[in-house]
C-alpha cells in the first residue's frame, strides 16, 4: 500500500478539487438518505387519509397523554404505592423517551402548519415535488462529482506519466535492454491505466458509497439504534471475508500486468520484425508465441474475474441476512409491542409499524452502496499492485549519474585516454578485458573486428552510456565520471547503424539535439551533408515533411544523411560513427563518404567500420578480438603485420568486389 498512498499524494495538488468532491458526495448522501426518509410522511398521509397538520397534532396530543400517564405512575411509586423497582427504572426510560419525541414534535409543528397544505392531497402533493425536487438536485451533484473525479484523475495520471517517463529518460541505456521497450511501455501506459482506475473508484464511490451509508445508519439509528446494531452483527464476518479476497485479488491483478507486458513484449517484436517474420514465413510461429501468452494471461484473468465475482454474491448473501435479521426482529417488536429480545432492551418505546418500514427501507439503501463498495476494494487492489510495479520503475536508481562535486569541463582537451578498461555484463561473459587506449585531439580512428568483440560497448563508454567495471576513460588525464554527464554528451556527435528519426518534420528531425538553431543553420548543415538537394526536389513538403515514425517514409541512405546533418549541427568535439554507412546503397556511400572526410578534420572522430572507404579516412586502425586489443597501426601497416586484420580486410574486399 506504500507506493499507492505515494500517488495519492499528488492528488495534493488540487487540494480545491479534492474539497469539491467531498462537498459533492455529502450533497449527494444526504439526498440520498432524505429521498428514503420521505417515504415516512407519505405513508402517514396516504394510509391515514391526513395531512401532516393533524399527524404532528395527533403526535403531540399522544405524546403528552402518555407524559402524563408516566408521570403520574411515577408519583405513585414515589408515593409507595408501588413497590416494583424494575417497572420504576422502565417507566423512567420511557418518559425520557417521550420528552424527546414532544422537544422534537414541538420544534417541528411550526414549520409544518406554516409551510404545509392542511388537507391531505395538497400534502401529498408536496411530499411528491419535494420527492423529485431532492432527485433532481442529489443528480446534479452526483453529475458535478462524478466530474470533478474524472478531472482529478485525470490531472493525477497526467503527473503520474510524466514523472514516470521522466524516470525512465534517466535510466541507463543498458536498463532498456534488461527490461525491454515492451515492459516499459507496459508500466508507462496500461499499469497506470490501472492506477487510474482505482483512484476513479478512489475518489468516486468510494467516497460517495460510504457516505450514502453512513446517512442512511444514521437515519435507522435515529429510529432505533439498538435495533440496528442488533442487525449488524454479521458485518464484521463480511469485513474478514472481503479482506482475504483482496489478498487474492493483489497477486491475481500483479501476475496479470506481468502476463500483459510479456504479451506487449511477443507484439513488439513481431511488428517491429514484420519484414523478418514475411521473409522468413514465421507467421504460423508468431501467431503461435502470441497464442501462448495471450492464454498465460486468459488463464490469470479468469482467476480475476472469480475473484472479482466471488465479492458480489459474499457481500450480497451477508446483506440479505442482515436485512432479513432485522425484518424478523423488527416485525416482532412491532407486532407484539415487545420491548426486548433475550432479555437485551432493544427500544426505549414500542415501535410504530411505519417507522419499521422506514427502517427497512433505510437499510436497503444501505445496500446498495455495500454492494458497490465490493466492486470499488477490487478495483482498488488492482490499483496497488499496478503502483507498485509502476514505482518499481520509478525507484530504480540510475548506475550513471553525476558527481556531487562535478569539474568543469576543458574547452579544448589534449587526449582521449582509455586505460586499463574492463567491463562485463555479468562476471562470466566478459565484454573488453583491459583496454589501453590514447588519442589525441583531432586524431581519426576506426575500429574493425569481427561481431560481438566489444567495439560497441567501447565507443559507448565515451558518452557514458557504460562505465567501466574497472579503469577509467580519462580526458586530459581527468576521469570523465568527473564532469556532468549533459556537459560531457554536449560535445559528443553520434551516427550508428541504426538511424533514429522521430515522427516530426525533417527540420525538427535535423534540429534534434540543437534546438536553439536557426532555420538557416539547419540547412547550411543539410547542405554540408549533401541532403539538401533531395529534401527540396524529392521531399513533397521540404523540410516541412514529416518522415513517419522511424523515418519510413525515407530511404535509408537518406535517413543516413539527415543524421549526419543533425551531428553536423551540432558541430561536437566528439564524433562516435558506429557502422554509419554499413547500410546504405553505393551512391548514398559515397555522398557519406564525402561528407565524413570534411566534417572528422580538426576534430577527433571514432569510427566501428569495415568499409574500404572509410578505414582510408582513419589515422590509425584499432583491431579487436574477444574484447581486446589485437593491433593498432595504419592501414598498411596492419596489413603486414596483423593477421586477423588482413583476414577480415580479404572478407570486405571481396564483399565489395
Amino acid at each position: 500500500m506504500t507506493n499507492f498512498f505515494r500517488v495519492l499524494r499528488l492528488a495534493g495538488r488540487y487540494r480545491w478539487m479534492v474539497l469539491g468532491i467531498v462537498v459533492s458526495s455529502l450533497a449527494v448522501a444526504a439526498f440520498w438518505g432524505g429521498n428514503i426518509g420521505i417515504v415516512y410522511p407519505f405513508m402517514e398521509v396516504v394510509f391515514e387519509r391526513k395531512s401532516l397538520h393533524d399527524w404532528v397534532d395527533r403526535k403531540l396530543e399522544t405524546s403528552r397523554g402518555r407524559i402524563d400517564e408516566l408521570e403520574q405512575d411515577l408519583a405513585a411509586a414515589a408515593r409507595g404505592e408501588s413497590d416494583d423497582p424494575k417497572a420504576r427504572q422502565l417507566n423512567e426510560v420511557h418518559l425520557q423517551a417521550e420528552l424527546q419525541v414532544v422537544g422534537f414534535l414541538e420544534r417541528l409543528q411550526p414549520w409544518i402548519h406554516g409551510y404545509l397544505p392542511s388537507s391531505p392531497f395538497p400534502t401529498l402533493v408536496v411530499i411528491v415535488m419535494a420527492l423529485v425536487v431532492g432527485t433532481l438536485v442529489k443528480d446534479g451533484f452526483l453529475m458535478a462529482n462524478m466530474m470533478l473525479v474524472e478531472r482529478l484523475v485525470h490531472r493525477m495520471m497526467f503527473d503520474l506519466r510524466k514523472h514516470c517517463f521522466r524516470k525512465v529518460l534517466r535510466l541507463d541505456v543498458r536498463e532498456f535492454g534488461d527490461k525491454g521497450t515492451s515492459a516499459l511501455l507496459s508500466r508507462l501506459m496500461h499499469d497506470t491505466g490501472n492506477v487510474a482506475g482505482g483512484l476513479n473508484q478512489l475518489f468516486g464511490s468510494a467516497i460517495r458509497e460510504p457516505l450514502k451509508m453512513l446517512c442512511c445508519l444514521v437515519l435507522a439509528s435515529l429510529i432505533c439504534w439498538q435495533l440496528l446494531l442488533f442487525s449488524l452483527i454479521l458485518a464484521p464476518l463480511a469485513l474478514f471475508l472481503i479482506k482475504r479476497l483482496s489478498q487474492s485479488i493483489k497477486r491475481a491483478s500483479r501476475r496479470g500486468m506481468e502476463e500483459i507486458s510479456r504479451m506487449y513484449g511477443v507484439v513488439s517484436e513481431s511488428f517491429n520484425g514484420i519484414q523478418t517474420v514475411k521473409a522468413f514465413t514465421m507467421e504460423r510461429h508468431e501467431r503461435r508465441r502470441f497464442h501462448r501468452s495471450a492464454k498465460q494471461f486468459l488463464a490469470n484473468s479468469m482467476k480475476l474475474t472469480f475473484y472479482n465475482a466471488l465479492t458480489k454474491p459474499i457481500t450480497e448473501v451477508l446483506g440479505i441476512s442482515v436485512i432479513s435479521l432485522a425484518l424478523v426482529t423488527g416485525a416482532y417488536l412491532a407486532l407484539t409491542q415487545e420491548m426486548y429480545i433475550f432479555g437485551i432492551r432493544m427500544t426505549d418505546r414500542p415501535l410504530d409499524p411505519k417507522l419499521l418500514l422506514v427502517f427497512y427501507g433505510l437499510l436497503a439503501g444501505i445496500s446498495d452502496p455495500v454492494r458497490k463498495l465490493s466492486e470499488i476494494y477490487s478495483a482498488i487492489q488492482g490499483a496497488v499492485a499496478a503502483s507498485e510495479r509502476v514505482f518499481g520503475l520509478v525507484d530504480s536508481q540510475p548506475s550513471i549519474v553525476d558527481p556531487k562535486n562535478p569539474r568543469p569541463m576543458p574547452d579544448h582537451f589534449l587526449r582521449l585516454q582509455f586505460k586499463q578498461v574492463h567491463y562485463h555484463y555479468t562476471p562470466e561473459r566478459p565484454v573488453l578485458r583491459g583496454i589501453d587506449l590514447e588519442l589525441k585531439a583531432g586524431e581519426t580512428i576506426a575500429i574493425v573486428g569481427s561481431n560481438g568483440c566489444g567495439k560497441t560497448t567501447l565507443v559507448n563508454m565515451v558518452p557514458r552510456f557504460f562505465d567501466p567495471v574497472v579503469g577509467a576513460v580519462l580526458m586530459d588525464g581527468v576521469d570523465i565520471r568527473e564532469f556532468r554527464v549533459r556537459e560531457l554528451r554536449s560535445r559528443i556527435g553520434l551516427v550508428t547503424q541504426h538511424t533514429q528519426l522521430f515522427d516530426d518534420t525533417v527540420m525538427n528531425n535535423i534540429r534534434y539535439g540543437s534546438p536553439h538553431a536557426s532555420d538557416d543553420e539547419v540547412i547550411e548543415a543539410a547542405r554540408k551533408a549533401h541532403a539538401h538537394q533531395f529534401i527540396g526536389e524529392k521531399l513533397e513538403a521540404g523540410y516541412a515533411t514529416r518522415v513517419g515514425q522511424g523515418g519510413c517514409k525515407l530511404s535509408g541512405g537518406q535517413r543516413q544523411r539527415i543524421a549526419l546533418a543533425r551531428a553536423i549541427l551540432r558541430d561536437p568535439a566528439i564524433l562516435i560513427l558506429d557502422e554509419a554507412t554499413s547500410q546504405v546503397d553505393l551512391e548514398s556511400e559515397q555522398l557519406i563518404h564525402k561528407v565524413l572526410e570534411e566534417f572528422v578534420r580538426g576534430r577527433t572522430a571514432i569510427m566501428i567500420t569495415h568499409r574500404l572507404s572509410t578505414l582510408a579516412l582513419a589515422d590509425r586502425v584499432l583491431v579487436m578480438d574477444a574484447g581486446e586489443i589485437v593491433d593498432i597501426g595504419r592501414h598498411d601497416e596492419l596489413l603486414e603485420r596483423c593477421e586477423l586484420y588482413r583476414r577480415l580486410h580479404e572478407i570486405q574486399f571481396r564483399q565489395s568486389a
